[in-house]
Protein backbone atom coordinates (compact mmCIF):
# COMPACT_ATOMS: atom_id res chain seq x y z
CA UNK A 1 0.00 0.00 0.00
CA UNK A 2 0.80 3.60 -0.19
CA UNK A 3 2.47 5.81 2.42
CA UNK A 4 -0.25 4.90 4.30
CA UNK A 5 1.24 1.61 5.83
CA UNK A 6 1.90 3.37 9.23
CA UNK A 7 2.31 1.92 12.91
CA UNK A 8 -1.06 0.79 14.93
CA UNK A 9 0.59 3.15 18.21
CA UNK A 10 1.65 5.62 16.35
CA UNK A 11 -1.83 7.16 14.85
CA UNK A 12 -3.75 7.74 18.21
CA UNK A 13 -0.96 9.54 19.70
CA UNK A 14 -0.42 11.75 16.53
CA UNK A 15 -4.45 11.84 16.86
CA UNK A 16 -3.83 13.13 20.47
CA UNK A 17 -1.36 16.06 19.62
CA UNK A 18 -2.06 17.06 16.30
CA UNK A 19 -5.81 16.62 16.20
CA UNK A 20 -5.48 18.77 19.77
CA UNK A 21 -4.76 22.13 16.98
CA UNK A 22 -7.98 20.99 15.16
CA UNK A 23 -10.05 23.71 16.28
CA UNK A 24 -7.25 26.61 16.84
CA UNK A 25 -8.67 30.05 15.84
CA UNK A 26 -6.95 32.33 17.92
CA UNK A 27 -5.24 32.88 21.33
CA UNK A 28 -7.42 32.44 24.38
CA UNK A 29 -11.53 33.75 25.20
CA UNK A 30 -12.06 35.41 27.48
CA UNK A 31 -15.40 35.82 29.37
CA UNK A 32 -16.18 32.17 30.12
CA UNK A 33 -18.85 31.77 32.81
CA UNK A 34 -17.46 30.32 36.29
CA UNK A 35 -18.15 26.86 36.72
CA UNK A 36 -18.48 27.28 40.63
CA UNK A 37 -18.14 30.47 43.30
CA UNK A 38 -14.82 31.98 44.15
CA UNK A 39 -15.21 30.41 47.33
CA UNK A 40 -15.03 27.13 46.11
CA UNK A 41 -12.36 27.52 43.61
CA UNK A 42 -9.96 29.00 46.59
CA UNK A 43 -11.17 26.36 48.94
CA UNK A 44 -9.67 23.78 46.39
CA UNK A 45 -6.62 25.57 45.57
CA UNK A 46 -5.64 25.97 48.97
CA UNK A 47 -6.22 22.22 49.56
CA UNK A 48 -3.67 21.24 46.65
CA UNK A 49 -1.26 23.19 47.80
CA UNK A 50 -1.70 21.17 51.02
CA UNK A 51 -1.49 18.01 49.39
CA UNK A 52 1.20 19.34 47.60
CA UNK A 53 3.47 20.52 50.24
CA UNK A 54 3.11 17.03 52.09
CA UNK A 55 4.21 15.06 48.89
CA UNK A 56 7.07 17.21 48.53
CA UNK A 57 8.07 17.30 52.43
CA UNK A 58 7.38 13.83 52.85
CA UNK A 59 7.56 11.40 49.49
CA UNK A 60 10.44 8.66 49.53
CA UNK A 61 12.27 10.36 46.68
CA UNK A 62 12.74 13.54 45.60
CA UNK A 63 9.76 15.59 43.65
CA UNK A 64 10.11 16.80 40.47
CA UNK A 65 7.97 20.22 40.76
CA UNK A 66 7.28 20.67 37.15
CA UNK A 67 6.34 16.63 36.40
CA UNK A 68 4.64 16.48 39.36
CA UNK A 69 2.37 19.58 38.75
CA UNK A 70 2.57 20.09 34.43
CA UNK A 71 2.45 16.26 33.52
CA UNK A 72 0.26 15.54 36.93
CA UNK A 73 -2.13 17.88 38.44
CA UNK A 74 -2.66 20.08 35.65
CA UNK A 75 -2.65 17.18 32.79
CA UNK A 76 -5.17 14.58 35.48
CA UNK A 77 -7.94 17.78 35.81
CA UNK A 78 -7.76 18.12 31.93
CA UNK A 79 -8.27 14.42 31.55
CA UNK A 80 -11.58 14.87 33.59
CA UNK A 81 -13.06 17.06 31.04
CA UNK A 82 -12.46 15.35 27.64
CA UNK A 83 -9.66 13.40 25.78
CA UNK A 84 -8.60 16.49 23.59
CA UNK A 85 -7.92 19.33 26.20
CA UNK A 86 -4.14 18.81 27.10
CA UNK A 87 -1.24 21.20 28.55
CA UNK A 88 1.55 21.41 26.38
CA UNK A 89 4.94 21.79 28.40
CA UNK A 90 8.02 23.95 26.56
CA UNK A 91 9.19 21.22 24.14
CA UNK A 92 5.56 20.08 23.15
CA UNK A 93 4.28 23.83 22.54
CA UNK A 94 7.33 24.51 20.11
CA UNK A 95 6.71 21.30 18.17
CA UNK A 96 2.64 22.33 18.39
CA UNK A 97 4.19 25.66 16.22
CA UNK A 98 6.30 23.85 14.72
CA UNK A 99 3.68 21.83 13.51
CA UNK A 100 1.55 24.44 12.46
CA UNK A 101 4.18 26.12 10.94
CA UNK A 102 5.12 23.34 8.10
CA UNK A 103 9.14 23.84 9.20
CA UNK A 104 11.56 23.06 11.37
CA UNK A 105 15.54 22.94 11.05
CA UNK A 106 17.21 20.11 11.20
CA UNK A 107 19.18 17.78 9.08
CA UNK A 108 15.72 16.40 7.61
CA UNK A 109 15.51 12.78 7.74
CA UNK A 110 12.74 10.55 10.15
CA UNK A 111 14.40 7.88 12.43
CA UNK A 112 12.84 5.32 14.92
CA UNK A 113 13.92 2.65 17.37
CA UNK A 114 14.95 -1.21 15.89
CA UNK A 115 16.44 -3.04 17.74
CA UNK A 116 17.40 -1.00 20.82
CA UNK A 117 19.19 0.77 17.74
CA UNK A 118 18.12 4.46 16.53
CA UNK A 119 18.03 3.75 12.60
CA UNK A 120 17.57 5.91 9.62
CA UNK A 121 14.04 5.15 8.21
CA UNK A 122 14.41 7.62 5.27
CA UNK A 123 16.02 11.04 4.60
CA UNK A 124 13.39 14.15 2.65
CA UNK A 125 14.43 14.71 -0.64
CA UNK A 126 16.57 17.52 -1.19
CA UNK A 127 17.75 17.83 2.82
CA UNK A 128 21.11 17.49 4.30
CA UNK A 129 20.80 14.55 5.30
CA UNK A 130 19.74 13.07 1.25
CA UNK A 131 22.11 14.99 -0.18
CA UNK A 132 25.10 13.84 2.33
CA UNK A 133 24.10 10.33 1.21
CA UNK A 134 22.26 8.98 4.27
CA UNK A 135 20.07 6.20 3.37
CA UNK A 136 17.08 4.30 5.02
CA UNK A 137 18.65 1.30 7.43
CA UNK A 138 21.56 3.66 8.51
CA UNK A 139 22.14 3.50 12.28
CA UNK A 140 22.91 6.26 14.14
CA UNK A 141 25.58 6.08 16.84
CA UNK A 142 26.89 9.45 17.85
CA UNK A 143 25.72 13.16 17.06
CA UNK A 144 27.78 15.62 18.41
CA UNK A 145 30.20 12.91 19.96
CA UNK A 146 26.98 11.85 21.78
CA UNK A 147 26.76 8.05 21.79
CA UNK A 148 22.75 7.39 21.10
CA UNK A 149 23.07 3.89 22.94
CA UNK A 150 20.76 5.09 25.88
CA UNK A 151 18.77 8.01 24.00
CA UNK A 152 15.31 7.62 22.60
CA UNK A 153 14.03 8.54 19.17
CA UNK A 154 12.53 12.17 20.75
CA UNK A 155 16.09 12.68 22.04
CA UNK A 156 18.11 11.99 18.92
CA UNK A 157 15.85 14.05 16.95
CA UNK A 158 15.79 16.84 19.13
CA UNK A 159 20.04 16.57 18.92
CA UNK A 160 19.35 16.76 15.45
CA UNK A 161 17.65 19.28 15.32
CA UNK A 162 19.57 23.23 15.28
CA UNK A 163 19.34 26.88 14.24
CA UNK A 164 19.55 26.81 10.28
CA UNK A 165 23.15 27.34 9.17
CA UNK A 166 24.69 25.27 12.46
CA UNK A 167 26.59 22.57 11.73
CA UNK A 168 26.23 19.02 13.23
CA UNK A 169 28.30 15.50 13.61
CA UNK A 170 26.82 12.10 12.65
CA UNK A 171 28.00 8.82 13.00
CA UNK A 172 26.40 6.20 11.01
CA UNK A 173 27.36 2.45 11.06
CA UNK A 174 26.22 1.14 7.54
CA UNK A 175 25.73 -2.79 6.36
CA UNK A 176 28.70 -3.59 4.56
CA UNK A 177 30.76 -1.25 5.63
CA UNK A 178 33.41 -2.04 8.10
CA UNK A 179 34.30 1.71 9.72
CA UNK A 180 31.76 3.96 11.05
CA UNK A 181 30.88 6.78 8.81
CA UNK A 182 31.03 10.42 9.59
CA UNK A 183 28.96 13.04 8.15
CA UNK A 184 29.41 16.57 8.68
CA UNK A 185 26.21 18.34 8.29
CA UNK A 186 24.62 21.98 8.19
CA UNK A 187 21.74 22.68 9.02
CA UNK A 188 18.92 23.78 7.39
CA UNK A 189 15.30 24.68 7.30
CA UNK A 190 13.18 21.32 6.69
CA UNK A 191 9.75 22.10 4.92
CA UNK A 192 6.88 19.56 6.61
CA UNK A 193 4.82 19.29 3.62
CA UNK A 194 1.44 18.53 4.83
CA UNK A 195 0.49 18.02 1.02
CA UNK A 196 2.47 15.85 -1.19
CA UNK A 197 3.12 16.22 -4.66
CA UNK A 198 -0.31 15.23 -7.10
CA UNK A 199 0.19 12.86 -9.79
CA UNK A 200 -1.95 11.04 -12.61
CA UNK A 201 -2.93 7.58 -11.00
CA UNK A 202 -4.86 7.45 -14.30
CA UNK A 203 -5.02 8.89 -17.51
CA UNK A 204 -7.51 12.20 -16.60
CA UNK A 205 -7.29 10.84 -12.59
CA UNK A 206 -5.69 12.98 -10.00
CA UNK A 207 -4.54 11.75 -7.01
CA UNK A 208 -4.26 14.34 -3.90
CA UNK A 209 -2.74 13.27 -0.13
CA UNK A 210 -3.49 15.62 2.29
CA UNK A 211 -1.57 14.14 5.23
CA UNK A 212 -2.12 17.23 7.59
CA UNK A 213 -3.67 20.98 8.00
CA UNK A 214 -0.71 23.29 8.69
CA UNK A 215 -0.67 26.91 7.79
CA UNK A 216 0.35 26.47 4.46
CA UNK A 217 -1.95 23.13 3.65
CA UNK A 218 -4.81 25.85 1.32
CA UNK A 219 -1.83 27.04 -0.84
CA UNK A 220 0.21 23.87 -1.23
CA UNK A 221 -3.44 22.27 -2.59
CA UNK A 222 -3.36 25.20 -4.71
CA UNK A 223 -0.17 24.55 -6.40
CA UNK A 224 -0.27 21.40 -6.84
CA UNK A 225 -3.66 21.62 -8.36
CA UNK A 226 -2.04 24.46 -10.81
CA UNK A 227 1.07 22.37 -11.58
CA UNK A 228 -0.75 19.56 -12.80
CA UNK A 229 -3.49 21.48 -14.88
CA UNK A 230 -6.70 21.21 -13.07
CA UNK A 231 -8.55 21.87 -16.57
CA UNK A 232 -7.15 18.64 -17.37
CA UNK A 233 -8.53 17.02 -14.60
CA UNK A 234 -11.64 14.77 -15.22
CA UNK A 235 -11.90 13.09 -11.61
CA UNK A 236 -9.71 13.47 -8.45
CA UNK A 237 -8.76 10.99 -5.64
CA UNK A 238 -9.07 12.79 -2.59
CA UNK A 239 -7.06 11.01 0.49
CA UNK A 240 -7.72 12.12 3.45
CA UNK A 241 -6.86 8.42 5.47
CA UNK A 242 -4.39 9.02 8.47
CA UNK A 243 -4.88 12.94 8.39
CA UNK A 244 -5.28 13.61 11.88
CA UNK A 245 -6.17 17.30 11.63
CA UNK A 246 -4.61 20.58 12.34
CA UNK A 247 -5.32 24.09 11.67
CA UNK A 248 -9.77 24.63 11.19
CA UNK A 249 -9.17 27.72 8.83
CA UNK A 250 -7.18 25.76 6.49
CA UNK A 251 -9.93 22.87 6.45
CA UNK A 252 -12.46 25.30 6.11
CA UNK A 253 -10.13 26.91 3.09
CA UNK A 254 -9.58 23.07 1.45
CA UNK A 255 -13.00 22.32 1.30
CA UNK A 256 -14.66 25.73 0.30
CA UNK A 257 -12.37 25.50 -2.86
CA UNK A 258 -14.25 22.68 -3.84
CA UNK A 259 -17.53 23.84 -2.95
CA UNK A 260 -20.35 27.14 -4.22
CA UNK A 261 -19.92 30.46 -2.89
CA UNK A 262 -22.07 30.81 0.56
CA UNK A 263 -22.20 27.06 0.85
CA UNK A 264 -21.19 26.13 4.40
CA UNK A 265 -18.60 24.37 5.64
CA UNK A 266 -18.92 23.74 8.93
CA UNK A 267 -20.10 25.32 11.95
CA UNK A 268 -18.94 25.00 16.01
CA UNK A 269 -21.09 26.68 19.27
CA UNK A 270 -20.15 26.29 22.89
CA UNK A 271 -21.25 27.15 26.31
CA UNK A 272 -19.71 30.59 26.04
CA UNK A 273 -19.21 30.48 22.65
CA UNK A 274 -22.31 31.59 20.06
CA UNK A 275 -22.66 29.61 17.17
CA UNK A 276 -20.11 30.52 13.90
CA UNK A 277 -20.44 29.46 11.01
CA UNK A 278 -17.36 28.95 8.31
CA UNK A 279 -18.71 29.64 4.49
CA UNK A 280 -16.63 28.91 0.74
CA UNK A 281 -15.61 31.97 0.32
CA UNK A 282 -13.38 31.18 -2.85
CA UNK A 283 -15.78 28.56 -4.35
CA UNK A 284 -15.01 26.70 -7.58
CA UNK A 285 -17.67 26.24 -9.33
CA UNK A 286 -16.05 25.63 -12.62
CA UNK A 287 -14.33 22.80 -10.46
CA UNK A 288 -16.59 20.53 -11.68
CA UNK A 289 -15.19 17.28 -11.67
CA UNK A 290 -15.77 13.97 -9.20
CA UNK A 291 -14.45 13.66 -6.35
CA UNK A 292 -13.51 10.52 -4.44
CA UNK A 293 -12.87 11.35 -0.46
CA UNK A 294 -10.75 8.17 0.88
CA UNK A 295 -11.00 8.35 4.95
CA UNK A 296 -10.24 5.56 7.31
CA UNK A 297 -10.87 5.51 11.13
CA UNK A 298 -7.58 7.53 11.98
CA UNK A 299 -9.09 10.72 9.57
CA UNK A 300 -9.96 13.19 12.35
CA UNK A 301 -11.04 16.72 13.06
CA UNK A 302 -9.97 19.02 9.81
CA UNK A 303 -10.08 16.15 7.58
CA UNK A 304 -13.74 14.66 8.99
CA UNK A 305 -14.90 18.68 8.51
CA UNK A 306 -13.34 18.40 4.93
CA UNK A 307 -14.74 14.98 4.23
CA UNK A 308 -18.58 16.11 5.93
CA UNK A 309 -18.96 19.57 3.95
CA UNK A 310 -18.03 17.47 0.53
CA UNK A 311 -20.61 14.59 1.61
CA UNK A 312 -23.32 17.19 3.22
CA UNK A 313 -23.08 18.67 -0.51
CA UNK A 314 -23.39 15.58 -2.37
CA UNK A 315 -19.90 17.66 -3.95
CA UNK A 316 -18.32 13.94 -2.83
CA UNK A 317 -18.45 10.26 -2.99
CA UNK A 318 -16.67 9.10 0.24
CA UNK A 319 -15.08 5.84 0.08
CA UNK A 320 -13.67 3.99 2.95
CA UNK A 321 -13.95 3.42 6.97
CA UNK A 322 -15.82 5.37 9.71
CA UNK A 323 -13.85 8.25 11.24
CA UNK A 324 -12.24 8.99 14.25
CA UNK A 325 -14.86 11.22 15.29
CA UNK A 326 -13.52 13.81 16.74
CA UNK A 327 -15.46 17.06 16.54
CA UNK A 328 -14.11 19.55 19.51
CA UNK A 329 -12.91 22.63 18.99
CA UNK A 330 -9.84 23.41 20.89
CA UNK A 331 -8.81 26.91 21.71
CA UNK A 332 -4.80 27.48 22.40
CA UNK A 333 -3.88 29.89 25.33
CA UNK A 334 -0.43 30.77 25.27
CA UNK A 335 0.36 30.74 29.12
CA UNK A 336 3.94 32.06 31.12
CA UNK A 337 7.44 30.41 30.52
CA UNK A 338 6.68 29.03 26.72
CA UNK A 339 3.96 26.69 28.00
CA UNK A 340 0.04 26.43 26.56
CA UNK A 341 -2.96 24.96 27.37
CA UNK A 342 -5.45 23.70 24.27
CA UNK A 343 -9.28 23.65 25.97
CA UNK A 344 -12.32 22.30 24.13
CA UNK A 345 -14.81 25.64 24.02
CA UNK A 346 -16.73 24.40 21.26
CA UNK A 347 -18.34 21.30 18.94
CA UNK A 348 -18.00 21.01 15.42
CA UNK A 349 -21.22 20.57 13.56
CA UNK A 350 -21.25 19.49 9.49
CA UNK A 351 -23.52 21.58 7.23
CA UNK A 352 -26.56 19.53 7.58
CA UNK A 353 -25.95 20.10 11.24
CA UNK A 354 -25.08 16.68 12.49
CA UNK A 355 -22.04 16.38 15.37
CA UNK A 356 -18.72 15.09 14.53
CA UNK A 357 -17.12 14.40 18.02
CA UNK A 358 -17.82 10.58 18.92
CA UNK A 359 -19.20 10.01 22.56
CA UNK A 360 -16.66 9.84 24.96
CA UNK A 361 -18.42 9.03 28.06
CA UNK A 362 -18.30 6.22 30.41
CA UNK A 363 -15.24 4.87 28.31
CA UNK A 364 -11.21 5.09 28.87
CA UNK A 365 -9.13 7.14 26.94
CA UNK A 366 -7.18 3.70 26.20
CA UNK A 367 -10.80 2.79 24.46
CA UNK A 368 -11.78 6.07 23.42
CA UNK A 369 -8.50 5.92 21.43
CA UNK A 370 -8.03 2.47 20.17
CA UNK A 371 -11.30 1.46 19.99
CA UNK A 372 -12.68 -1.65 17.65
CA UNK A 373 -16.42 -0.83 16.95
CA UNK A 374 -15.46 2.07 14.17
CA UNK A 375 -19.50 2.07 13.48
CA UNK A 376 -20.42 4.09 16.16
CA UNK A 377 -23.60 6.65 15.33
CA UNK A 378 -26.29 8.84 17.31
CA UNK A 379 -29.83 7.15 16.19
CA UNK A 380 -31.23 10.47 17.04
CA UNK A 381 -29.04 12.61 14.97
CA UNK A 382 -30.39 11.69 11.92
CA UNK A 383 -29.67 14.68 9.19
CA UNK A 384 -30.43 14.85 5.46
CA UNK A 385 -27.55 15.53 2.60
CA UNK A 386 -28.61 18.69 0.04
CA UNK A 387 -30.03 15.75 -2.06
CA UNK A 388 -32.00 13.85 0.79
CA UNK A 389 -29.81 11.00 1.19
CA UNK A 390 -29.95 10.28 5.10
CA UNK A 391 -26.53 10.93 7.24
CA UNK A 392 -25.83 10.01 10.69
CA UNK A 393 -24.10 12.67 13.40
CA UNK A 394 -22.00 11.24 16.78
CA UNK A 395 -19.63 9.26 15.37
CA UNK A 396 -17.52 11.04 13.04
CA UNK A 397 -17.84 10.32 9.18
CA UNK A 398 -19.51 7.52 7.75
CA UNK A 399 -18.56 6.78 4.23
CA UNK A 400 -20.46 6.24 1.49
CA UNK A 401 -19.36 3.09 0.84
CA UNK A 402 -17.27 1.13 2.97
CA UNK A 403 -13.85 -0.53 2.11
CA UNK A 404 -11.14 -1.80 4.25
CA UNK A 405 -8.13 -2.97 3.33
CA UNK A 406 -8.08 -6.78 3.54
CA UNK A 407 -6.07 -7.83 6.86
CA UNK A 408 -3.23 -9.26 6.20
CA UNK A 409 -3.08 -12.80 7.13
CA UNK A 410 0.14 -14.34 9.24
CA UNK A 411 2.59 -15.11 6.82
CA UNK A 412 2.33 -11.15 5.57
CA UNK A 413 2.01 -9.70 9.91
CA UNK A 414 5.26 -11.79 10.41
CA UNK A 415 6.90 -10.08 7.22
CA UNK A 416 6.27 -6.75 8.17
CA UNK A 417 6.11 -6.91 11.72
CA UNK A 418 10.20 -8.30 12.06
CA UNK A 419 10.70 -5.23 8.76
CA UNK A 420 12.55 -8.03 6.34
CA UNK A 421 12.44 -5.72 3.42
CA UNK A 422 13.70 -2.36 5.43
CA UNK A 423 16.74 -4.88 6.58
CA UNK A 424 17.76 -6.43 3.40
CA UNK A 425 17.20 -3.99 1.17
CA UNK A 426 20.18 -1.77 3.78
CA UNK A 427 22.21 -5.42 3.56
CA UNK A 428 21.32 -5.59 -0.68
CA UNK A 429 22.92 -2.27 -1.21
CA UNK A 430 25.85 -2.24 1.74
CA UNK A 431 28.63 -0.54 0.75
CA UNK A 432 27.82 0.06 -2.76
CA UNK A 433 25.94 1.93 -5.12
CA UNK A 434 22.41 2.42 -4.35
CA UNK A 435 21.01 2.26 -7.87
CA UNK A 436 18.63 0.20 -10.17
CA UNK A 437 17.63 0.05 -13.62
CA UNK A 438 14.88 2.25 -14.84
CA UNK A 439 11.24 0.55 -14.21
CA UNK A 440 13.71 -2.71 -11.91
CA UNK A 441 11.40 -5.17 -10.36
CA UNK A 442 12.63 -8.45 -8.47
CA UNK A 443 13.95 -11.16 -10.18
CA UNK A 444 14.31 -14.48 -8.84
CA UNK A 445 17.95 -14.44 -8.21
CA UNK A 446 16.61 -11.27 -5.87
CA UNK A 447 13.62 -13.29 -4.69
CA UNK A 448 15.96 -16.33 -3.70
CA UNK A 449 18.41 -13.78 -2.06
CA UNK A 450 15.42 -12.46 0.12
CA UNK A 451 14.16 -16.27 0.55
CA UNK A 452 17.93 -17.08 2.03
CA UNK A 453 17.99 -13.56 4.11
CA UNK A 454 14.39 -14.62 5.53
CA UNK A 455 15.55 -18.31 6.81
CA UNK A 456 18.80 -16.98 8.34
CA UNK A 457 17.22 -14.33 10.47
CA UNK A 458 14.49 -16.92 11.67
CA UNK A 459 11.30 -15.10 10.04
CA UNK A 460 9.03 -17.78 10.42
CA UNK A 461 7.39 -19.21 7.71
CA UNK A 462 6.70 -22.35 5.05
CA UNK A 463 7.73 -22.75 1.81
CA UNK A 464 3.71 -23.04 0.64
CA UNK A 465 2.93 -19.15 2.57
CA UNK A 466 6.33 -17.95 0.81
CA UNK A 467 4.80 -19.30 -2.60
CA UNK A 468 1.24 -17.97 -2.06
CA UNK A 469 2.28 -15.01 -1.17
CA UNK A 470 4.87 -13.87 -3.91
CA UNK A 471 3.34 -11.12 -5.17
CA UNK A 472 2.81 -9.82 -2.46
CA UNK A 473 6.44 -10.01 -1.53
CA UNK A 474 7.54 -8.77 -4.34
CA UNK A 475 5.42 -5.65 -4.33
CA UNK A 476 6.51 -5.38 -0.67
CA UNK A 477 10.02 -5.44 -2.04
CA UNK A 478 9.84 -3.38 -5.04
CA UNK A 479 8.74 -0.29 -2.95
CA UNK A 480 11.75 -0.45 -0.40
CA UNK A 481 14.12 -0.68 -2.72
CA UNK A 482 12.70 2.43 -4.83
CA UNK A 483 12.80 4.11 -1.71
CA UNK A 484 16.79 3.75 -1.52
CA UNK A 485 17.85 3.57 -5.00
CA UNK A 486 15.12 6.13 -6.44
CA UNK A 487 13.26 8.29 -3.52
CA UNK A 488 10.48 8.74 -1.21
CA UNK A 489 8.33 10.00 -4.28
CA UNK A 490 8.95 7.30 -6.43
CA UNK A 491 8.32 4.68 -3.51
CA UNK A 492 4.95 6.64 -3.18
CA UNK A 493 4.21 6.64 -6.21
CA UNK A 494 4.31 2.70 -6.71
CA UNK A 495 2.72 2.19 -3.32
CA UNK A 496 -0.30 4.36 -4.49
CA UNK A 497 -1.01 2.85 -8.13
CA UNK A 498 -1.20 -0.81 -5.72
CA UNK A 499 -3.48 0.27 -2.96
CA UNK A 500 -6.30 -1.28 -2.63
CA UNK A 501 -7.84 1.64 -1.65
CA UNK A 502 -7.25 3.63 -4.05
CA UNK A 503 -8.36 1.31 -6.76
CA UNK A 504 -11.66 1.03 -5.27
CA UNK A 505 -12.31 4.62 -5.21
CA UNK A 506 -10.92 4.90 -8.72
CA UNK A 507 -13.72 2.33 -9.38
CA UNK A 508 -16.14 4.23 -7.56
CA UNK A 509 -15.88 7.18 -9.92
CA UNK A 510 -19.13 6.39 -11.76
CA UNK A 511 -21.13 6.50 -8.16
CA UNK A 512 -19.53 10.41 -7.81
CA UNK A 513 -20.28 11.69 -11.39
CA UNK A 514 -23.98 10.50 -10.89
CA UNK A 515 -24.46 11.93 -7.78
CA UNK A 516 -22.88 15.44 -8.73
CA UNK A 517 -25.38 15.42 -12.08
CA UNK A 518 -28.06 14.88 -8.98
CA UNK A 519 -27.10 17.92 -7.25
CA UNK A 520 -26.64 19.86 -10.42
CA UNK A 521 -30.05 19.03 -11.68
CA UNK A 522 -31.39 19.71 -8.20
CA UNK A 523 -29.73 23.65 -7.89
CA UNK A 524 -31.10 24.31 -11.18
CA UNK A 525 -34.30 23.08 -10.21
CA UNK A 526 -34.84 25.29 -7.04
CA UNK A 527 -32.83 28.41 -8.55
CA UNK A 528 -35.89 27.75 -11.26
CA UNK A 529 -38.66 27.71 -8.40
CA UNK A 530 -37.44 30.74 -6.54
CA UNK A 531 -37.72 32.77 -10.00
CA UNK A 532 -41.04 31.36 -10.60
CA UNK A 533 -41.79 32.86 -7.04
Amino acid sequence: MAEKLRSFLFFPIVIVTCAMIGGIYGPGVSGVAAASSEDDINNSVKTFSKVFELVENNFADQVNADKAIYKGAISGMLHTLDPHSNFFDVRDFQQLRDDQKGHYSGVGMTVAERNHRTVVIQPFPGSPAYKAGIRPGDVILEVQDKRTDNLNTTEVADLLRGQRGTKVQVLIAREGVEKPIVYNLTRDDIPRKSVQDVFWVREGIAYLDIESFNENTSHEVEDNMKRIGENKVKALILDLRENPGGLLNEGVAVAGRFLANGQTVVSHRGRASAEKPYIARHGGGARDYPIIVLVNRYSASAAEIVAGALQDHDRAWVVGENTFGKGLVQTVFPLSENTGLALTTAKYYTPSNRLIQRDYTNTSFLDYYYRKDTETKNPLDVKMTDSGRTVYGGGGISPDEKFSVPRYNKYQTEFVRKFVTFNFTAKYFGGGDAKLPKDWSPDKNVMNDLHSFMLKEGIQFSEADFAENIDWTKMQLKREMYLTAFGAEDARRLGVESDPVVIKGIDSIPKAKELLDKAKKMIVERRSTEFKR
